[in-house]
């Protein structure tokens, strides 16, 4: 049986542009492609074709089972309605264009379900050579999760107020890999999702490329990509549009190693990247270069809870556009947010170390934060080839700093300054441009470039560090 997708070289390749070399292999050829037509589908959109539907992904993974080539499950254009679909090795999900996978609005179209967190549309587990493409969409029909629209934060059903499933946040997810190996989501929409849209679990080489993913700018919890406990990951030429993080590695049960994003666009009210919160392993090896972040509520963020350790990343050729949201988001405008703190009286504190942050330019109406903890600091972080420029243009206030979850919550804080520091050994700086506006009536809240103290932040090094405001700079 051929191997599928990527087995990638994740090592950083120390060039000039500072970018990855990648090699992504494809799925194997397909042998057999089989129509949900010809099993009962009706694609009309009002009728349940969720029986047809599996019965095609059944009769396909019979096929690979026995011929140990693929077989693709193909959707003729037209609309259908499913409950909750469980993908099998050896089947590729064809949603072809015009074609849209709608999923169903009721609580019984996602039960039975083991726990919470076994709610998804789609979903795959323990299989292998899997994947979902052709140029159409999956819509989860998010708005029908509403209880109340608010251009701050729309207000959320959750289904445990029913005793259907217990935790905070029970709605289900759009599509799901689960312990699986070798998977392939490409030319795909992700649209409208109730909860997380992309969600990796616990997976062994995987390549998103091509995707579109649009949520609802307003819908808390509907997070981008959410990559868990998954080793030799390729993210790329994504556009993710969504209210909640957009790519956010976590680790619940193992650790995460080898991850690369790269051409991607983000737009989110929360974290365009963010590691964690979920935080109890380790992250490793992780690689996120040439990615175009526009108006969201943070760029580059970790927020690190529960003991796992963060080691060995880069961030190259970043463009960040960031600005302030209503507080009821996690985040207050930064560009750059690295944290690290127990998250409540019984967690462990995890340390970040080796951090290269090279030729990214950053546009924000808040400077950079950067805070470890007394046993759990923040060491070998570089900045090199930046600029960064802070100016005000929503109404939002400012003048806080934002710990959560967990920490120290909301902060009061007199300034807003370029760059925040504490508990920090080992903190490079070459070739910075730091610029703020004099146009902003803030009381002078941009007079702080650097702030920090030298009794928890040491071995700090500046080359080339330069700051004024816009107009001396001029």
């Amino acid at each position: 049986m051929g191997t599928i997708l990527l087995i990638l070289l994740f090592s950083l390749v120390q060039s000039l542009s500072y970018t990855s070399s990648t090699t992504q292999i494809q799925l194997p050829g397909v042998s057999l492609t089989l129509s949900v037509s010809d099993f009962g589908a009706t694609g009309d959109g009002i009728h349940y074709d969720s029986f047809a539907i599996q019965s095609a992904i059944d009769a396909c993974n019979r096929h690979y089972l026995s011929s140990s080539s693929i077989c693709r499950v193909n959707f003729p254009p037209g609309t259908y309605l499913t409950a909750k679909l469980n993908l099998r090795s050896g089947v590729v999900l064809d949603v072809t264009e015009n074609a849209v996978l709608l999923g169903g609005p009721r609580i019984e179209d996602y039960y039975p379900a083991e726990t919470s967190s076994d709610l998804y549309m789609v979903v795959a587990n323990n299989a292998t050579d899997v994947g979902i493409t052709g140029g159409g969409a999956i819509d989860g029909q998010g708005s029908k999760f509403v209880v109340r629209f608010s251009e701050k934060k729309n207000v959320m059903v959750s289904w445990n107020e029913t005793g259907a499933c217990l935790g905070d946040e029970c709605r289900p997810r759009l599509v799901g890999f689960v312990d699986s190996t070798n998977v392939e989501i490409w030319n795909i929409t992700l649209r409208e999702p109730a909860y997380w849209c992309l969600h990796i679990v616990r997976c062994e080489n995987t390549s998103v490329h091509d995707v579109s993913i649009l949520g609802d700018f307003n819908t808390p919890n509907n997070d981008g990509i959410d990559i868990e406990d998954s080793n030799n990951t390729v993210i790329t030429r994504c556009h993710i549009d969504t209210g909640d993080d957009a790519i956010c590695p976590k680790t619940y049960t193992g650790p995460l190693y080898n991850l690369t994003a790269t051409d991607c666009w983000i737009r989110t009210k929360s974290s365009a990247i963010k590691l964690g919160s979920a935080s109890w392993f380790d992250f490793k090896g992780l690689i996120f270069d040439n990615i175009t972040i526009y108006e969201s509520h943070r760029g580059l963020g970790m927020q690190i809870r529960d003991g796992g350790n963060v080691s060995d990343i880069t961030f190259s050729n970043i463009n960040i556009s960031t600005r302030y949201y209503d507080p009821s988001w996690w985040g207050r405008a930064e560009p750059i947010y690295i944290t690290t703190c127990p998250r409540d009286s019984s967690s462990k504190e995890g340390s970040i170390s080796n951090l290269l942050f090279v030729n990214i330019t950053i546009n924000s109406e808040n400077g950079v934060f950067l805070s470890g903890s007394p046993n759990g600091l923040l060491s070998d972080i570089k900045f090199k080839n930046m600029d960064l420029t802070l100016r005000r243009w929503s109404n939002y206030s400012a003048g806080l700093v934002d710990y959560r979850p967990g920490c120290r919550g909301l902060v009061n804080h007199r300034a807003t300054a370029g760059i925040i520091m504490e508990h920090v050994k080992g903190f490079s700086v070459e070739n910075v441009d730091l610029k703020w506006s004099d146009d902003d009536d803030l009381n002078g809240a941009w007079n702080v470039p650097l702030e920090f103290r030298p009794s928890t932040v040491n071995n700090v090094s500046f080359v080339g560090f330069n700051s004024g405001s816009l107009h001396e700079v001029v």
